[in-house]
Parts: C-alpha cells; sequence; structure tokens
C-alpha cells in the first residue's frame, strides 16, 4: 500500500489503529484484574492503607478462610437461589414479551416495546423506593391484591422466606426488558419464508414455534441466557437498597459480601478473594452453557 509515494505496511497500520483501544483495555482492565489478583494474596486491610509496611504476602489464606466463613456459603447458595430462579424467569418473560410485539396483530407495537424497556434505563433507586411501597405489609399493592383471593398480608421484605423471592420479582420487572430487545431482535432476523412453509404444511402456532422459532432462535437465546447468568451472579444493589441484606441475612449475596469485607471492615484482601471466586464459579458455568449449547447443536 502507498500514500503519497511512501509506503505503508498494511500490519503496522492496523496496529496503528487499534493501539489505543489495546491501551485503554490494558490499562483500564488487566491492569486492576492483576492488581486485585495480587492484593488477594496479601493481607491488605486498613492498616496496610495506612502504611504499606504493614502490607504482608499470605499465599493463599484468604481464599483458606473464605471457604471456611459460613457467612459466605450463605451468601453463595443466596445468590444461587437467586441465579436458578431470577434466570428462567427473566428469559421466560423477555421471550413472551418479545413474541407479543413480533405478532403481527399486535398494535402500537412502539409504544409497548418504550414501556416495556422503560424500567431498564430508570434508576434502581428510584423504582426501588416504589417498589418498597408496592411490597408494603399493610398498604403495598401487591398484598391488596392478593386479599382479592383470600390471601392473608405478607410480609415481603421482613419474612427470610419471602425476602429473596420479593427481590427476585422487583429484578426480574427491571431487567427482562433488555433482553426482550435482543430476543425481538432475533425473532425479526427469522425469514418469514420458513413460516409460510410451515403454514403450508399445515403446522399450528404452536409447531411453528416448537420446529421454527426455537431452533432459529437458539443462538440468541444462548447469549441472552450466558448474559442474564452473568449478570444474575452479581446481585449487588437490590438487597443494598431494599433490604441492606437482611433480614438475617437472607439476601445477602456474594457480591454483597464482597462489599461488606472491602468497603465496610476494610480487608480488602479477603474482598479480592471473593471478586476471583465468582469469577471462577462465572468462568466454568459459561464454559458448561458452551459445552451444553455445542452437545445441542452437534
Amino acid at each position: 500500500m502507498r500514500a503519497g509515494g511512501t509506503k505503508i505496511n498494511p500490519h503496522g497500520a492496523a496496529w496503528c489503529f487499534v493501539a489505543p483501544a489495546l491501551l485503554a483495555i490494558g490499562v483500564f482492565f488487566f491492569l486492576p484484574v492483576l492488581a486485585a489478583l495480587a492484593m488477594s494474596l496479601t493481607d491488605f486491610d486498613i492498616y496496610a492503607l495506612a502504611d504499606l509496611g504493614n502490607l504482608r504476602f499470605v499465599g493463599l489464606r484468604n481464599y483458606v478462610e473464605l471457604l471456611q466463613t459460613p457467612l459466605f456459603w450463605q451468601a453463595l447458595g443466596n445468590t444461587f437461589y437467586f441465579v436458578i430462579v431470577g434466570v428462567p424467569l427473566s428469559i421466560a418473560a423477555s421471550l413472551g414479551a418479545a413474541l407479543l410485539l413480533n405478532a403481527r396483530v399486535t398494535g402500537l407495537k412502539a409504544l409497548f416495546r418504550t414501556a416495556y424497556f422503560a424500567p431498564v434505563v430508570t434508576s434502581l433507586v428510584a423504582v426501588a423506593v416504589i417498589w418498597r411501597y408496592v411490597l408494603h405489609t399493610r398498604y403495598g399493592m401487591l398484598n391488596y391484591a392478593l386479599s382479592w383471593f383470600g390471601i392473608g398480608p405478607i410480609d415481603w421484605l421482613g419474612d427470610p422466606d419471602w425476602a429473596m423471592p420479593a427481590i427476585i420479582l422487583f429484578a426480574v420487572w427491571k431487567n427482562f426488558g433488555y433482553n426482550m430487545i435482543i430476543l425481538l431482535a432475533g425473532l425479526q432476523s427469522i425469514p418469514r419464508d420458513l413460516y409460510e412453509a410451515a403454514d403450508l404444511d399445515g403446522a399450528g402456532t404452536w409447531a411453528a414455534f416448537r420446529w421454527v422459532t426455537w431452533p432459529m432462535l437458539g443462538p440468541t437465546l444462548l447469549m441472552v441466557s450466558i448474559l442474564s447468568m452473568s449478570g444474575y451472579f452479581q446481585l449487588f444493589a437490590e438487597p443494598y437498597v431494599m433490604t441492606q441484606g437482611g433480614p438475617v441475612q437472607s439476601t445477602v449475596s456474594v457480591l454483597y459480601f464482597m462489599y461488606e469485607q472491602g468497603f465496610k471492615w476494610w480487608n480488602l484482601g479477603v474482598a479480592s478473594a471473593v471478586a476471583f471466586v465468582l469469577f471462577a464459579i462465572m468462568f466454568a458455568i459459561t464454559l458448561l452453557q458452551l459445552r451444553v449449547a455445542k452437545g445441542i447443536d452437534a
């Protein structure tokens, strides 16, 4: 390649274009990750913040002590509960809304699409305050609606058995619009010819969904499931705003536990270890999802 009589190496030009992005990724992503990994192998705490001379290398001690901490296992169990229940609910709600918006008989699609997506871009703190009123034991709309069916008032945020379901309900409502947009794009990319062929073969609505929509939407569903899983594993804002981890620590998540270790008790070494344990779990489950999806496609 020549420009103004000067020969330009294409590979060198390509590296010049991507170098700023690689530099930014290295400085703002890989460098902090490496620093956190190094910190997880130390006893970095408030004394080390005051004087780095108090910093000591402890190897894997933070990880060992973490695995011996009952509250960490409870937080891990709460997080898995949130993921196992919340992710399927979120994907089901997103898929249902996307199918409705993609149907030919649905009118005012732009209005409904905006209304469904609005919770995603709304401030979590603002909507959490509203949901606290919705879930209020005496004056909440949810308990008022349940009373029509003869169901007594439920202390949604004060009962350890109901606090996590209440947070799951709130999180699904808050986030399903994001996946809905992705699934709607996937639905609209399916060729109409396939539905016309299915119609000619006498396929009904369910058969068309089973043999056309579902397999064609498979890659999109895989991506949505991975994104949802990684997002739900990072549960923090909802319990922080609505329950502060209570009652009786029934809504303490792994990320909330990490926050308390790092910024409440200033055990930054332990907090970094929590972050890498969570990363390892998410990485393993993502690999499992990809392996299962590959096995289904084979």
